[in-house]
């Protein structure tokens, strides 16, 4: 029997979003009906509503950082239960592309999805973003994108381990490999910057650069285990970088912002055949332009981490116990939290730099 939810809708890009409601179809074969505890509000949620990455896919209910209780199963789903608390992941492995076939399921090519069950009133279907929607009451995705978590962890901090927190903490330990005793520097400092840095401390690093141009950002960024901080402001931070690391540059950099000019800032602090990750989203028409003999003589490896190169079965209780255990600083993450009624007001706060997170909570 479908059932009627309510969520936050971007109609087309660039305008505010509308709280709608919308008719959600039973669950099909290996998928699950989700009621929404808490929804982190993602910069990923305002770039996919102002058109940033596109124009493509509209009307989207948005929102993936998300954590709930499952309130319906479809045919063939064991796991999760009926009544489990989940954390709900954008990346499901397939378990038979060609990635999952050679044991790499972190690069999985065909993520598993639910179909797309969900419509708003005049009948158009709805595009979850990244194949999950959690700005919403309710939402259904495939049964391999809820991961259960213990009830009695807090859905708020849970729902970021979802998206940001996962993909800047698995961004140092998997993506980076960042080794006890060594150096990292960390462009822009959200909610994914500070989770790499939290990622960096959990992996050993012992020197830990926070780089950004907001000092509020940067006062923040020492609650999760910066030991020095570069305001850009203040003069070149590539030289900062190298005059806090006698002037060598950094073993690790991470790129968590996805402009072209913090691109190469994050390349060239790099010591002698230093890694940098790039993990900011770039928009469409953000062109890229290099010093070819600089970046060869300088060496080292450069990649591009998705969602901190995780698996989240193992990944997401991995993280929710670190919390559990006070190893994991999601509290000072979570900066307000919010009704979807303040869905547009949230990302204006995001944009002025007020939050780290807004959470977005319904009932329990």
């Amino acid at each position: 029997m479908p059932i009627t939810a309510r969520g936050a809708i971007a109609r087309t890009p660039g305008a505010p979003v509308s709280i709608e409601e919308f008719t959600i179809d039973d669950p099909g074969p290996n998928e699950v009906l989700v009621r929404i505890l808490a929804s982190g509000v993602c910069h990923t949620d305002f770039g996919v509503k102002d058109g940033h990455y596109g124009s493509e896919g509209f009307p989207f209910l948005l929102g993936h950082e998300g954590a709930g209780v499952v309130e319906a199963v479809g045919p063939g789903v064991q796991r999760p239960q009926v009544g489990d608390h989940v954390i709900l992941a954008w990346r499901a492995p397939c378990g038979s592309c060609r990635f999952c076939l050679a044991g790499k399921p972190n690069f999985c090519s065909a993520s598993l999805n639910a179909e797309k069950r969900m419509r708003i009133l005049d009948g158009e279907v709805l595009n979850p973003v990244l194949g999950i929607g959690t700005f919403c009451t309710h939402t259904l995705v495939h049964a391999g994108q809820a991961i259960p978590y213990p009830a009695e962890l807090p859905p708020a901090q849970m729902a970021l381990i979802g998206c940001g927190v996962m993909t800047g903490v698995g961004a140092a330990l998997y993506a980076a490999d960042v080794q006890p005793g060594t150096s990292v520097a960390v462009f822009g400092c959200g909610g994914v910057g500070d989770s790499v840095i939290q990622g960096a401390r959990l992996a050993g690093a012992t020197t830990i650069i926070a780089v950004d141009v907001d000092p509020r950002k940067l006062e923040w960024a020492k609650e999760f285990g910066a030991t020095h901080l570069v305001n850009a402001r203040d003069g070149d931070p590539v030289e900062q970088i190298k005059a806090l690391t006698g002037g060598n540059g950094v073993n690790y950099s991470f790129e968590a912002v996805g402009s072209a000019k913090t691109w190469e800032q994050a390349l060239f602090c790099r010591d002698l055949a230093g890694t940098c990750v790039i993990i900011g989203v770039p928009g469409q028409s953000e062109p890229l332009q290099l010093p070819m003999q600089r970046f060869f003589d300088l060496g080292g490896i450069v990649r591009v981490s998705w969602y901190g190169d995780c698996l989240p079965t193992r990944d997401f209780p991995m993280l929710a116990e670190w919390y559990r255990q006070g190893q994991l600083n999601l509290d000072t993450v979570v900066t307000r939290t919010i009704t979807l009624e303040e869905t547009e007001d949230a990302f204006a706060a995001m944009n002025r730099g007020e939050t780290l997170r807004s959470v977005i909570m319904f009932e329990a």
